[in-house]
């Protein structure tokens, strides 16, 4: 039997090299800490991105916001202010002056309104920034201007904010501002 198995081919020729065995080129070494340094920077961009998705999608943010219509700072009463007296009238002191409520009930009544008519209490904030008079309807708004008068000027506001609460008589509200407080207008003087 012969000693080698296989037919002699092109490769018997070759010179031995001394090697036997596969060779294949050495896999780089892979530092760890750059390992690490970019997979927190991946997650970091995947986190943020996550956020950015979900406030986008439940429309917290807005790409593109429209512009939005200005907001008036004082009415210029578009109607003819006139009072009267027919309306309750709610007076909300919103800063921390102690009875100006009850100086502006005084300036209410003085011009007409009878006293039950008129509700003077303290309102949950004491920072509120410009006196309003708040109407629910757009058929009260020259009572509201003529309201507004009365306690010697006020912004007004349509809002369904302060209802009121005889649903057989219309409601005016006063909200006092912190510009009743010596750093606006004075506050209404009692007769």
């Amino acid at each position: 039997m012969p000693k080698n198995r296989y037919p002699k081919d092109r490769f018997d020729d070759v010179p031995s090299s001394g090697r036997v065995g596969a060779h294949r080129a050495e896999n780089p070494r892979m530092r760890a800490g750059a390992v690490l340094l970019w997979s927190a920077v991946a997650t970091i961009i995947l986190i943020v991105l996550g956020i950015f998705g979900s406030l986008l999608l439940s429309g917290r943010i807005e790409l593109f916001p429209a512009e939005a219509e200005p907001v008036p700072t004082a009415t210029t009463p578009a109607v003819e202010p006139v009072v009267d007296t027919a309306y309750q009238v709610l007076i909300l002191n919103a800063t921390d002056a102690a009875g100006l409520a009850t100086q502006t009930k005084d300036a209410v009544v003085a011009a007409g309104w009878a006293a039950d008519d008129v509700l003077a209490s303290e309102a949950g904030s004491t920072d509120f920034p410009e006196t309003t008079i708040y109407y629910v309807a757009p058929e009260d708004e020259a009572a509201a201007a003529g309201l507004a008068d009365v306690i010697g000027g006020a912004r007004t506001e349509q809002s369904d904010a302060y209802p009121s609460a005889d649903p057989e008589r219309s409601q005016l509200t006063i909200v006092l501002g912190v510009d009743r407080t010596g750093g606006g207008e004075p506050a209404p003087d009692a007769p």
